[in-house]
């Protein structure tokens, strides 16, 4: 969400695309359709990448995935 070609809009860009990542990879809801992640969660976790520095990517990278992989709704 940093360094990049956009003048304008680049994080809600980076958001919606971040979001579709989620969605094609079943990561949003279970089988059901169940949501697994809270919009407040998906707000933060965007927050949060785009508000670090470039050189901080890497270890907010593997936080995010972390995150998303340790998440039990039950």
């Amino acid at each position: 969400m940093k360094n990049h070609s956009l003048v304008d809009g680049n994080k809600r860009i980076a958001a919606a695309l971040f979001l579709w990542f989620l969605e094609r990879n079943s990561v949003l809801t279970n089988a059901a359709g169940v949501r697994l992640i809270s919009d407040a969660a998906l707000v933060a976790m965007t927050l949060m990448i785009a508000e670090s520095r470039p050189a901080e990517m890497d270890v907010l990278v593997r936080i995010v995935v972390h995150l998303l992989s340790e998440y039990d709704p039950l």
